[in-house]
């Protein structure tokens, strides 16, 4: 197992990020938590180091990477051209849950950005995130802390069980606030566009930017090949048991009595469902709030939950559809694919 170490979320010891800083160095992996899900960490401009982070999830090469900075200054320094719109949304949104795709600095390895031309960076809003970049004096580049296409871990010990001994260290400050991950927004096109949906709403985005587009049906990439963000894979954030979608309320009943298998678990989060599940012999239930941001909180470990319950199927019961649903409705839709 990984050794773990215990810090404040909020005012992290100095000696422990020193410590994971140490270990970054020599070209180790640290998971740390930001504001989103756990990060598996490395120097962000070794591309060896980088390279152990895909070998460590068992993640396809060439498959972009996340580059997590201070700020828009350290930002800068990684893109050949920095758009106006980039600093609107840097002020607006950093530190924050918004990861902006810009042109790439010819010293960004390959490793990070799949080849592309472009590099996706953020500034993460978590008090250890920040630490640990500016303790390791360059950016780091981390995707979530999980072995490839499974569950974002939102705890430390999602982290431990899904990654065991292949990170060097864990840092644990507790569950994840959003748990869910950034918003992409690409900025080197015509039109500036959502590449995946995420922790800040498209809402917000347009407030800043009306321009911004954002076609959900348009960003999945089947199999191995190239894509242009993190979590477009068709089949992504999966647990080991089998998702089913259900639709809303009284659906989600009868997806039980069709679901095979006799270890049946179901996700819900409407007074419909429940009232309408009442009686139904269910090896798990596991009720999310009714509004978006807490249902986004509680996901990814409702199906870390499920999964530890051993389930033939795990029902889903259908999200509103709604924009400030949408990444939900993403992030399930990729968890059922087959």
């Amino acid at each position: 197992m990984p050794r773990v170490v215990r810090v404040s979320p909020t005012s992290p010891e100095p000696e422990a990020i020193a410590d994971a800083a140490a270990v970054l160095a020599a070209g180790g992996l640290v998971a740390f938590p930001t504001e989103t899900v756990y990060g598996l960490g490395a120097r962000g401009l070794h591309g060896a180091d980088v390279l152990r982070i895909f070998a460590a999830k068992e993640r396809p090469v060439g498959h972009p990477l996340i580059l997590h900075v201070d700020g828009e200054a350290m930002a800068r320094t990684l893109a050949t051209s920095w758009p106006l719109l980039a600093s609107r949304l840097a002020a607006a949104f950093w530190p924050g849950p918004l990861t902006l795709v810009v042109p790439r600095a010819a010293h960004v390895p390959d490793a990070v950005t799949g080849g592309l031309a472009r590099v996706g960076l953020r500034a993460p809003q978590h008090a250890v995130a920040l630490a640990l970049v500016r303790a390791a004096g360059e950016p780091l580049a981390a995707p979530s802390a999980n072995a490839h296409m499974h569950v974002s871990p939102t705890t430390a010990a999602h982290v431990v069980r899904s990654l065991g001994d292949r990170v060097d260290l864990v840092i644990d400050a507790g569950p994840c606030a959003h748990g869910i991950e950034s918003t992409v927004v690409d900025l080197t096109g015509d039109v500036p566009r959502v590449l995946r949906a995420g922790a800040t709403s498209l809402e917000s985005l347009r407030a800043i930017a009306p321009e911004i587009a954002y076609d959900a049906a348009g960003l999945t990439v089947q199999g191995d090949a190239a894509r242009a963000s993190p979590g477009l894979a068709s089949r992504h954030y999966a647990p080991r048991t089998r998702v089913v979608l259900a639709g809303h309320g009284r659906a989600a009943a009868d997806a039980v009595r069709a679901a095979r298998g006799t270890r049946i678990g179901v996700i819900a989060w409407s007074a419909e469902a429940r009232a309408a599940l009442e009686g139904l012999a269910l090896a798990s239930l596991l009720v999310l709030p009714a509004d978006a941001d807490g249902y986004a909180h509680g996901l990814f470990a409702a199906l870390h939950e499920a999964d530890a319950h051993a389930l033939d199927a795990l029902i889903v019961e259908a999200v509103p559809d709604a924009p400030a649903w949408w990444a939900i409705a993403d992030r399930l839709r990729r968890a059922a694919e087959p």
